[in-house]
């Protein structure tokens, strides 16, 4: 027998602390060696010359809405869909699966189908909906990542927003249950009110959608939001932040020492409120695209490192629901489906920004481990999971209904050109995705949950 099952040679590697050129070798799924010694005894040897090793992706926020509305997207096509894109983990939300995962049968009845049909490792939210309190123990207790809720209307009836005496009550179960609350934040009335007023007068353009959906929304959600917090002393998770003002509310948070974290999207890095405009319902999200001068302010916060992860808020549907013909915009359904393009979306803004790949590993990578508990992922270091994703700055990815891995090929992104390629992704020493095909015969994913 070999000593190890698998070497990967002559990659620049993504260290935490530094890129080097450096050998790799995995044993039983693990990282067992680092260094420049390695004897090359393995059943596999990768050879990566002219490649970036990187920590396998965590992707903190997904929609495959499996079980119930596989047929959006699923475990099966997700999972491959993230390998494709160099996601290691994701995290599945609460919502668009019928049931929501508001108590442990439904958390059991997801967890059961992603054991069956993921590709990579995935970890799994907990939601926080009116009249589930009383679950949120039981859910903790069994291995949710955290909790999300919505400060706005879902247009989702199996999953509803907290109104403020839910969320202040399941803030404070929350605080003492050691979780984090992620909130998606934007503010019910005001989105409601403008978007009744809008809908009233006939406007429903792309402009007046922006309209209804303002940067003061997102602003004052997050600050209400994060007085709750100081009362109850919850964690905080803001998830898809696309304002410079919200950020600012975040960091003055932070700066008081408050359990604070924040993400970003890619689609709010690479498009704006022309893509809106000019490709309709297919761009439509919320919050939404903003203006390109919010969107360069929101570039430089990132270079900048005030986001502290980036998430693909993977959000698919069917084609019906995005048909310009069948829906005006604000009937469209509102997500954005590009979970298999978010690592790549880094490597594209660290490539025209110069930005360090060490941030890129933090961002996609390190942060979400530690923030969550996954002790053993999140980087490239002896002992840890070998979750890595194999990328060539060499040659560049257009993509295609044809190499778009998603159930539904509706994607924003297709006819987008990155300037590099994910080569393949390795889940726990298992070589998932290669050369634009799934290599896996079988699905080999597992339920991660937090160390307790």
């Amino acid at each position: 027998m070999k000593q190890f099952d698998m070497i990967i040679k002559n990659g620049t590697v993504v260290l935490p602390d530094k890129v080097k050129k450096i050998n790799i070798a995995i044993k039983n799924g693990v990282i067992a060696a680092i260094n420049d010694e390695l004897s090359f005894e393995a059943e596999r040897i990768i050879d990566a010359s002219g490649q970036y090793v990187f920590p396998g992706m965590i992707d903190v926020h997904v929609h495959f809405s499996d079980p119930g509305r596989e047929y959006w997207e699923g475990f099966r096509t997700g999972s491959q869909m993230m390998a494709a894109g160099g996601c290691t983990t994701f995290f599945d939300m609460p919502l668009n699966g019928i049931p929501s995962t508001i108590d442990k049968e439904a958390l059991y009845a997801k967890s059961d189908k992603g054991n069956q049909e993921s590709y990579t490792d995935f970890a799994l939210w907990g939601g926080l909906v009116p009249g589930n309190e009383n679950h949120l123990a039981e859910l903790a207790e069994e291995g949710v990542i955290g909790f999300k809720a919505f400060l706005s209307t879902t247009g989702n009836k199996e999953f509803e927003n907290v109104d403020d005496i839910t969320l202040l009550n399941g803030m404070k179960i929350i605080a003492g249950l050691n979780k984090v609350l992620a909130l998606h934040s934007e503010s019910g009335p005001i989105t409601d009110w403008l978007t009744a007023e809008k809908v009233k007068a006939g406007h429903v353009s792309a402009d007046d959608y922006l309209a209804t959906r303002p940067i003061a929304a997102e602003a004052e959600a997050v600050q209400r939001a994060l007085y709750y917090a100081e009362v109850t002393g919850c964690p905080l998770h803001f998830v898809h932040i696309s304002s410079a003002e919200a950020i600012e509310k975040i960091e003055e948070a932070k700066s008081k020492g408050m359990n604070v974290t924040v993400e970003t999207c890619p689609h709010y890095l690479l498009f704006n409120q022309n893509t809106l405009r000019e490709k309709g319902a297919v761009a439509k999200c919320a919050p939404p695209l903003r203006m390109p001068e919010e969107q360069e302010k929101l570039i430089q916060l990132l270079i900048n490192k005030k986001f502290d992860m980036i998430s693909s808020d993977h959000s698919p549907c069917t084609s019906d629901l995005k048909d310009p013909a069948a829906y005006n915009l604000f009937q469209a359904w509102g997500g954005i489906s590009g979970g298999q393009f978010s690592f790549l979306s880094m490597m594209e803004l660290a490539l025209k920004h110069n930005i360090p790949f060490e941030h890129i590993a933090e961002w996609t990578a390190l942060n979400p481990a530690e923030r969550f508990g996954l002790s053993s992922k999140g980087k490239i270091a002896e002992g840890y999971d070998a979750d890595m994703v194999l990328v060539s700055v060499d040659e560049s990815f257009t993509v295609t209904e044809d190499n778009f891995f998603a159930k539904n090929k509706i994607s924003v992104y297709i006819g987008h050109t990155f300037p590099c390629k994910v080569m393949s992704t390795i889940n726990r020493g298992q070589v998932v995705y290669e050369e634009g095909v799934i290599r896996s015969e079988q699905a080999s994913g597992k339920w991660i949950t937090p160390k307790k």
